[in-house]
C-alpha cells in the first residue's frame, strides 16, 4: 500500500470533503445523550456499584499556550494564575462530591489519567495542591497506571519532578510533528528544540513508559517530512508511538477556513493519510515495535507496552471524568459535563455536580459499545462476548461481519476477527457497521 503512492509529494485537494469527524470513542454517539436523563444518573451514582467493575479517574485541564488550528477541544488560552487555580479548586471539589457517591465511594482506582488541554501547563504549586486535594477523597496509590499528557514546550526539570513525585507512569508527550514550518503552520506551540531539551529529563527520570502522538496529515505535511518525522521518532526510541491520522470537525479554525472560502491550501485526503500512516507502522515494526491498537505501536517489555486507560474503558470500566465537558460511564449510564465555563464553576459553587446530560444504555447497546471499541485493537476474540453478555457476535451482527469481510476489511478465522491492514487503517470508518439503525445518522458531537 505504501509503495503504491509514494510518489505523492502533495496530498490531494479535494477539501471540503475532507471535513468532519470518524473517530469513535463511545457508543452510543453523543448526540443521542440528553438532559432529560440525568434522573438516570443521579439515580446510577446514588446507587451501590455493579460488582467486579473497576473504577477510573479522568480529569480534564483544559488550558492551553495556543490553540492549534485542528484542535477541536474544550480548552482555554486566555485565563490568568488566578482563573486557572479557581478551576483547579472547582475540580477538586467535583472529586470530592463524587468520592461521597454510593457508586464511587471507598473504591480502588484501577487507573487516572491527566488529559487535555495540556494538563503540564499549569504550575508546579498548582499540581501539587490539586492532587493532594483529589488524593485525600480518592487515592491512587494502588492504580495501575497514571497517565499524564504533556507539551514539550511547558516542561522544566521541576515540573517533570513533581509529576513523577506524584505518581505518573506513563508520560504522554505531544510531539505531533519534528518539522518547525508544520508546527508554527499548524498553530502548535512548541518547535522541535524544546522536544529534544525535555528527552534527557523524561529519561533520567524513569518514567515507567514514554508516549509519543503524532499525526499523520498536518497542513504541509509531504512524504519527505513524514518520513523525517518517522525517522527521528525511531531515533528517540519511546516506549509507545501513538498515531492519529488528522481530523478537522466543523469547529476548527482550519475548517472554519475550507468551508468559508478562505482556505487555500492543500489537505491530505484519507487515503493519503492512511498510508502516512501504514509506513510509520511498517518502519516501527522493522525497528521492533508490536502492534497495540489501530493507532499504537509498543515495544513488548513488561509494563513499557501497556495502556490500562484505555484497555479498562474499551472493556467497559466506570470511569468518573471529571471537569468541564468531561465524560463519564458509571454503572451502565453515560454522562458528560456541562460545556460552559461559568456554568461549570457555578454549579459547583453550589455543591452541585455539573452534569449537562447523559444516557442510560441498554444490555445490547452495552455489547455494541464493546465491541466496536475493541475492533480497534486489531484482534476480537469472541469469546469474550459470549462469556460476559451471554451473545454469539458473529452469528448476532452476521450481515456486517459478511459485508467488511467481502471488502477485505477483516477475516473471521474460527473464534477470532483479525482486521486486515486496510481494515486496521480506516476502523473508524467501519465502526458504524454495527451500530443501530437510529444512531446511524446521529452526530458524533
Amino acid at each position: 500500500m505504501t509503495q503504491a503512492v509514494s510518489d505523492m509529494e502533495r496530498p490531494d485537494t479535494n477539501q471540503a470533503a475532507e471535513i468532519g469527524s470518524v473517530f469513535v470513542s463511545n457508543y452510543p454517539p453523543f448526540g443521542a445523550w440528553r438532559p432529560e436523563n440525568l434522573g438516570d444518573v443521579h439515580a446510577a451514582l446514588d446507587a451501590p456499584p455493579v460488582a467486579g467493575a473497576p473504577l477510573g479517574l479522568y480529569l480534564h485541564i483544559p488550558f492551553c499556550r495556543k490553540r492549534c488550528k485542528f484542535c477541536y477541544f474544550r480548552v482555554y488560552t486566555d485565563k490568568n494564575a488566578d482563573e486557572i487555580g479557581t478551576y483547579l479548586d472547582a475540580l477538586a471539589a467535583e472529586v470530592e462530591l463524587y468520592a461521597r457517591k454510593p457508586a464511587i465511594a471507598g473504591r480502588p482506582l484501577r487507573f487516572v489519567y491527566f488529559g487535555g488541554g495540556t494538563p503540564s501547563y499549569v504550575s508546579v504549586r498548582q499540581l501539587e495542591g490539586l492532587v493532594a486535594r483529589i488524593q485525600a477523597v480518592m487515592p491512587w496509590a494502588g492504580a495501575q497506571e497514571i497517565t499524564f499528557e504533556c507539551e514539550p514546550g511547558t516542561l522544566t526539570r521541576s515540573k517533570l519532578e513533581a509529576i513523577r513525585g506524584i505518581g505518573v507512569t506513563r508520560l504522554s508527550l505531544g510531539i505531533e510533528n519534528f518539522d518547525d514550518a508544520i508546527l508554527r503552520e499548524n498553530g502548535r506551540a512548541h518547535v522541535s528544540t524544546e522536544i529534544y531539551r525535555v528527552l534527557p529529563w523524561i529519561r533520567e527520570l524513569g518514567f515507567d513508559q514514554l508516549n509519543v502522538d503524532l499525526i499523520a496529515g498536518m497542513v504541509g505535511e509531504t512524504w519527505e517530512t513524514w518520513r523525517e518525522t518517522v525517522r527521528k521518532t525511531l531515533e528517540i526510541e519511546p516506549d509507545s508511538v501513538t498515531i492519529y491520522q488528522m481530523e478537522l470537525p466543523y469547529n476548527t479554525v482550519y475548517s472554519q477556513g475550507v468551508l468559508g472560502g478562505t482556505f487555500d491550501q492543500p489537505l491530505a485526503d484519507w487515503p493519503t493519510k492512511r498510508a502516512w500512516q501504514d509506513y510509520a507502522f511498517a518502519e516501527l515494526a522493522a525497528a521492533g515495535y508490536v502492534l497495540s491498537s489501530a493507532y499504537t505501536m509498543v515495544r513488548p517489555k513488561g509494563a513499557s507496552s501497556s495502556f490500562v486507560y484505555r484497555d479498562a474503558v474499551w472493556h467497559g470500566s466506570d470511569m468518573v471524568g471529571a471537569g468541564v465537558a468531561s465524560f463519564s460511564h458509571v454503572s451502565g449510564v453515560h454522562f458528560q459535563n456541562v460545556a460552559g465555563w461559568g456554568e461549570y464553576l457555578a454549579m459547583i459553587a453550589e455543591g452541585r455536580l455539573p452534569l449537562g446530560r447523559g444516557l442510560a444504555i441498554s444490555h445490547r447497546e452495552r455489547l455494541t459499545r464493546e465491541l466496536i471499541l475493541q475492533l480497534k485493537l486489531g484482534t476480537l476474540p469472541t469469546s469474550y462476548f459470549r462469556e460476559k453478555f451471554g451473545v454469539d457476535v458473529l452469528t448476532e451482527f452476521a450481515p456486517a461481519w459478511r459485508q467488511l469481510e467481502e471488502e477485505e476489511m477483516l477475516r473471521v478465522e474460527g473464534d477470532t476477527v483479525a482486521l486486515t491492514r486496510s481494515g486496521l487503517l480506516q476502523v473508524d470508518r467501519l465502526l458504524p457497521s454495527f451500530y443501530e439503525d437510529r444512531y446511524r445518522n446521529v452526530r458524533y458531537t
